[in-house]
């Protein structure tokens, strides 16, 4: 362990943070934890740099558990800081960010003395093999046979890697499965089995800057790594809506996963945008914590595989209003949407609806923040590619959900992840760039 970071129990708690001399961070870890893993070089590297001036500081959170239910931490990592023995600045929890933590760091010194700490920082560069962008389940797959294939293969992801698989309550259709698996399983295997090939990871960062036609990208303003191939694997998020308070009020009684939220609507009553698979799917398992579950979908009928819809049609928690959209979400008297204003879309006239919070599962889109204009996209704005998954940027690959195609299933993914890699292998073996033949494949 870095010499200027210490590991405590409980016991030492009060005199090591409370009366301490100096501000101090807290980190409550877990073992056998992704997010875990992932803070903790940059928890490392930040007690390297501000270590003279602040207590870095480590609690094993399943051995301090009285400690932990005292401070409110109730998941892993959490992130705290103190100043004075009061805690100050924000609880980070989760896939935390680099500059989230520094962030917090630099609040509790003085701005000149930030400045300086600022100054001796180094920036590095790396080399490698193949760069994906992208941790989901057609990047894992990529850089599993990558990894095996004994290139050096870095996995660079925004959030903690796993994707929108990593946040679906279960999945009953991947093959080897006879029972449904929940969704974090799967993508807790796929990245450990990653792990064990060799393939590295860097998640919950932020990609300052990208240059795909030199094959390099910054992250965290820090680290430059640059690569004989990239793999486009960012996949897709959410569709909004766009309409008056969905910015707003997103997080605050609005939510695009159920899995995450669903808990926190024990016997109460929620809406439900959509009329698709997603839409029917996430709202029957809502309906294991909800009252109701009040369906609102565009058209006179759901859109939803058969099987999905009988189970919602037999569901005595679930109501139904068609033909209707909705026009704005509404927060009378308090923080969080508490009205959803909706359109009859034959008569145009409009109803509030009362709720205590709302899913929106209306389609979704591709993550190309700061990549679209590099690539020939399609009509919906996804990634064009040939038959190899090779891109109209010469050495740059797209697979997944952010590439145009016509399904988009955790088995395609994984399809599209092997391809590349393949494809990626063999030219890398050659060392020969080959020139993208979109037109020539159909895309």
């Amino acid at each position: 362990m870095n010499d200027k970071l210490m590991e405590i129990d409980a016991s030492r708690f009060d005199d090591l943070v409370l009366k301490s001399d100096k501000p101090v961070v807290v980190d409550f870890y877990s073992t056998e934890c992704a997010p875990c893993e992932a803070l903790a070089t940059k928890y490392d590297g930040a007690a390297e740099m501000y270590g003279d001036d602040i207590r870095f500081v480590k609690i094993f959170r399943q051995g301090n558990r009285e400690l932990a239910t005292q401070l409110g931490v109730t998941s892993s990592p959490s992130v705290m800081f103190y100043r004075g023995g009061q805690r100050t600045g924000d609880f980070l929890t989760g896939g935390i960010k680099r500059a989230d933590l520094e962030r917090n760091l630099d609040g509790l010194l003085p701005p000149d003395r930030v400045t300086a700490l600022k100054a001796t920082r180094q920036p590095r560069q790396t080399e490698c093999d193949v760069l994906i962008l992208g941790g989901g389940p057609a990047g894992l797959t990529a850089g599993i046979y990558l990894a095996q294939a004994r290139l050096r293969t870095i996995v660079v992801d925004t959030q903690m890697a796993g994707g929108n698989v990593a946040i679906t309550h279960t999945v009953s259709n991947f093959p080897g499965f006879p029972e449904p698996q929940p969704g974090w399983a799967l993508a807790d295997h796929m990245q450990r089995q990653a792990k064990n090939a060799g393939a590295e990871f860097r998640e919950a960062v932020d990609i300052t800057r990208i240059d795909l036609p030199r094959k390099e990208i910054e992250i965290d303003g820090l680290e430059t790594i640059r690569a004989r191939r990239i793999i486009v694997a960012t996949g897709s998020s959410p569709r909004p809506l766009g309409i008056e308070g969905e910015r707003e009020y997103k997080g605050r009684g609005l939510s695009y996963c159920a899995t995450c939220d669903a808990k926190y609507y024990q016997d109460r009553d929620v809406i439900v945008i959509g009329g698709g698979n997603s839409a029917i799917e996430e709202a029957l398992f809502i309906t294991k914590f909800a009252r109701t579950v009040t369906i609102v979908h565009q058209f006179d009928h759901l859109q939803a595989n058969k099987t999905a819809q009988e189970k919602a049609f037999a569901s005595d928690k679930i109501k139904f209003i068609l033909e209707h959209e909705p026009r704005a979400f509404l927060a009378e008297g308090q923080e969080t949407v508490n009205r959803v204003e909706v359109e009859d879309l034959k008569t145009h006239e409009r109803k509030v609806l009362s709720t205590d919070g709302v899913f929106i599962f209306v389609g979704m889109q591709p993550n190309l923040e700061g990549l679209g204009n590099a690539f020939e996209l399609d009509n919906f704005g996804y990634v064009k590619v040939d038959d190899a998954m090779h891109t109209s940027v010469p050495g740059v690959f797209a697979i997944g959900d952010v590439r145009s195609k016509r399904y988009r299933q955790l088995t395609t993914a994984v399809n599209d992840g092997t391809i590349a890699a393949m494809a990626v292998s063999g030219e890398i073996e050659a060392d020969t760039p080959v020139q993208p033949q979109l037109a020539a494949a159909g895309r």
